[in-house]
């Protein structure tokens, strides 16, 4: 394992797409209200949706292990058996259109590359400490940083090397983001901080937001601002990045009741966040300070992870219906 001086000097040029999602740029969103969801094949607490290049739809079905994916255009699913014990959390795809997963199940990080639509041999890589591999993100150029929720590390891996190096945190990291400088931040979901990990010099320091916030996850905004949803008492809080510093935290609208879960930001800086506690999802104008709120057409949706993709829709998979979503 490297260390972490030499590791930070080969820290590409990032090709920063924000959001949540770090190969395909956000589109800005104008939405209608109009909300569809379909059934997921295997619905058995299928999760953390990531939009392709292509503008197809994957999806992690973590009891049923398998690899989901939904072509909007078709409307249809495809479905396939990942190595067992895996126990998918998270993925996202990468610009050769090479799916990465996080194994909660047998501390991994699984690689699929695809050719004409379909897996190739599958590769598991083993984290150094195990644990339970969470969220991840891709810096758009050559690494994948996930969350590792009880190792407490946070990991980046390296495509090119084939290397990981780990960063140590506490109470459970779980969502995580990268600014426009390289720094990638994360939630301390069973505390009440947000870390952040230096680009220049792998120094790991925090950020408390009080007892009982929980915080969930977290996205960038174009203007290199965060945005961090509050699991336990209701808030989203906005950061500036590059001073580190607290700006605002706003009240959502179903306040502490409403658990916030998920978070991301479209391509003009407004901010999607589900309430999972009431089946909503809400998009706040920051230059207005005003939220608007979408209800779900099933209850008990269950949203872990939400993506906005190129037009600016957004996609939800709902873990406890089983349904695939998207507000357009």
């Amino acid at each position: 394992m490297r260390t972490v001086s030499s590791l930070l000097l080969l820290l590409p040029a990032l090709a920063w797409a924000g959001g949540s999602n770090y190969t395909v740029s956000p589109g800005i969103s104008t939405p209608s209200g109009k909300v569809t969801e379909w059934m997921v094949p295997t619905p058995k607490f299928a999760r953390d949706p990531a939009a392709a290049p292509d503008g197809k739809i994957y999806i992690a079905v973590m009891h049923g292990n398998k690899l989901a994916r939904f072509d909007p255009a078709t409307q249809k699913f495809d479905e396939w058996d990942l190595p067992n014990g895996t126990r998918p959390h998270g993925l996202v795809v990468d610009e050769r259109g090479t799916v990465w997963m996080t194994g909660n199940g047998n501390g991994t990080l699984l690689e699929i590359p695809f050719r004409d639509g379909q897996p190739g041999t599958m590769i598991a890589h083993k984290t150094p400490s195990g644990g339970s591999p969470h969220t991840i993100i891709f810096d758009g150029k050559d690494a994948l940083w996930f969350t590792n929720q009880s190792a407490d590390k946070v990991t980046r891996f390296e495509r090119s090397a084939r290397k990981m190096t780990e960063f140590s945190s506490r109470d459970g990291p779980y969502g995580l983001a990268m600014d426009k400088g390289g720094n990638v931040w994360f939630c301390q979901a069973s505390g009440q901080r947000v870390g952040r990990i230096d680009a220049a010099t792998g120094k790991v320091s925090e950020i408390d937001l009080g007892s009982g916030s929980l915080p969930r996850r977290i996205a960038v905004a174009p203007d290199n601002t965060l945005w961090v949803v509050r699991y336990g008492d209701g808030k989203l809080t906005h950061i500036d990045a590059a001073t580190a510093k607290l700006i605002k935290s706003y009240d959502m609208p179903a306040g502490a009741p409403g658990n916030p879960y998920a978070v991301t930001v479209d391509g003009a800086g407004k901010v999607w966040a589900n309430e999972i506690g009431t089946d909503t999802v809400t998009l706040f104008d920051p230059a207005t300070e005003k939220f608007r709120v979408f209800s779900l057409p099933t209850k008990n949706e269950g949203i872990r992870k939400m993506i906005v993709d190129a037009k600016g829709r957004l996609w939800y998979m709902g873990s406890h219906s089983g349904k695939l979503g998207v507000v357009e």
